[in-house]
């Protein structure tokens, strides 16, 4: 197999793969499965998540990335060489140069860690980028020009907010909130309200299927299944749009304030140029119905969900990785 480059974008939720002249070639749950006795990694990836809150005491499925950093190094190096393997094959003349995206907010430290953790799992070089750089990139911000450009990237693990400006980050911050923790604070609602304990897949299911950054009008249901805490047994209740608004205020707040923070860093001219052009929302967050309206309701500055926010990352990589040369100076800038 003669893949040189390969493109990874390692979220805590998903690990999307890049290859070039391919696009993306993988696109699996962060989530690696483990024989405790055995010390030997059983499932990666969607056969991994199959099996999160349905293990035996012998085998653990877990999630190596937390808050958009390694938080198992062993673990995250089984995962990287999987997907390097996957794509490049097992047996390949050459070992392939890999850009990883990485948190705006990570030491010096996490960043080591992730190019170790590549370079053990098989990759010749390791590039690290900055995740808000790339989201520009896919979303198809103009990044090089000389006016100000707001990225509003909400991950799994976090959410990563800068202004660009002349191909670098101007003022940046990464909070560690994201979709983990809203589908936490969806369990934790469900938990306190109706003494129902749910897992993390259904929690997530509900803020897939009828969560909303603002109240509805007309509200949507869901029968949510669980555990009765008081009694032990299964139990179905109903939750509304509403309850899960409700339930996700201070998530959507700590965003928010994020936002602000970068703003008030942001030299007047590019906020100027923000103003007219408005913010861009990425992300798998930037899905929650409403978020945009609510952003733009509190900050007073128009916010826009970019296309296919998903992939925003993944494609800026692949942007950068097929534009090397033009894209170098943005990615040493990024390291």
């Amino acid at each position: 197999m003669f893949i040189k480059k390969i493109g990874i974008d390692l979220g805590t939720a998903n690990v999307l793969v890049f290859v070039p002249g391919k696009g993306i070639v993988s696109n699996e749950p962060s989530v690696v499965a483990v024989s405790i006795f055995e010390n030997k990694v059983l499932a990666v990836g969607n056969d991994a998540k199959e099996m999160l809150g349905r293990t035996p005491d012998t085998i653990q499925a877990s999630r190596p990335m937390k808050d958009g950093v390694i938080a198992d190094y062993k673990i995250t190096e089984a995962m990287l060489k999987y997907f390097i393997n996957k794509v490049s094959g097992r047996f390949r003349l050459f070992r392939p140069e890999v850009m990883i995206s990485i948190p705006v907010g990570v030491t010096s430290t996490e960043r080591r860690a992730v190019i170790d953790a590549a370079v053990r799992a098989g990759a010749k070089a390791a590039y690290v980028v900055k995740e808000p750089m790339l989201a520009a990139i896919g979303a198809g911000i103009p990044i090089a020009n000389a006016s100000g450009n707001m990225i509003i990237n909400i991950g799994g693990g976090t959410s990563e907010i800068a202004v660009i400006s002349l191909g670098g980050i101007v003022a940046a911050t990464s909070a560690r909130v994201g979709g983990n923790k809203i589908d936490q604070a969806i369990a934790d609602y469900i938990k306190r309200k109706y003494s129902l304990a749910i897992g993390e897949r259904t929690a997530e299911d509900v803020k897939i299927k009828i969560s909303s950054a603002l109240p509805q009008v007309k509200e949507e249901y869901m029968d949510v299944r669980g555990r009765d805490l008081t009694g032990g047994l299964p139990r179905t209740v109903r939750i509304s749009s509403n309850e899960v608004t409700e339930a996700i205020q201070d998530e959507l707040r700590e965003i928010i304030n994020a936002i602000k923070k970068v703003l008030q860093e942001t030299p007047p001219e590019l906020a100027s140029d923000i103003m007219d052009k408005g913010m861009v929302l990425s992300g798998g967050g930037s899905l929650i119905k409403n978020l945009d309206q609510l952003i733009t309701k509190t900050i007073g500055v128009p916010c826009y969900v970019a296309d296919d926010p998903l992939f925003c990352v993944i494609k800026g990589i692949g942007i950068a990785l097929e534009n090397l040369e033009l894209y170098k100076r943005t990615i040493m800038l990024g390291k």
